[in-house]
């Protein structure tokens, strides 16, 4: 009995880990609510596709990316030393914990900022790669209630 206690104890404990992994609908509605929907001209498809590229809709993840000396925060990776933070060049002026909130409002904010400087969406590699030329970007709303 004290057994099955401590496992059901041990799942409650385990299971929130990935309580904060957000549908794509659910993303591409709070990213259309934000006005990023063709915000300086990007799809909100392109929008959607890069927050999968970057965190699986993971409002709350953290990557720590050793290889180039930088951690990305948030639905779109945001990088720590450039955009938020209390060092580094801090251009969003927040802290990069605000930007991990499953409600976006900080994120939306920051990558609009992010997306008004000479790179554009660019400034994301991973959307160069994954997101700029892809023919199937539709399918990132296919089926999604705005």
């Amino acid at each position: 009995m004290k057994a099955s206690v401590v496992l059901c104890l041990l799942g409650y404990l385990v299971v929130p880990s990935g309580a904060y992994i957000l549908g794509r609908c659910t993303v591409a509605k709070k990213l259309h609510d934000g006005g990023l929907d063709y915000f300086e001209g990007y799809s909100l498809e392109n929008w959607v596709c890069l927050a999968y590229f970057e965190s699986k809709f993971n409002p709350m993840a953290i990557y720590e990316n050793t290889q180039d000396g930088y951690t990305g925060f948030g639905l779109f990776q945001i990088r720590g030393s450039d955009w938020c933070g209390d060092h580094g060049r801090n251009r969003c002026h927040m802290s990069c914990t605000a930007l991990l909130n499953p409600n976006l409002e900080k994120t939306i904010k920051c990558a609009k900022t992010i997306v008004k400087g000479k790179q554009g969406m660019g400034a994301w590699p991973t959307w160069s790669r994954y997101c700029q030329y892809s023919d199937t970007l539709a399918r990132w709303l296919d089926g999604c209630k705005l």
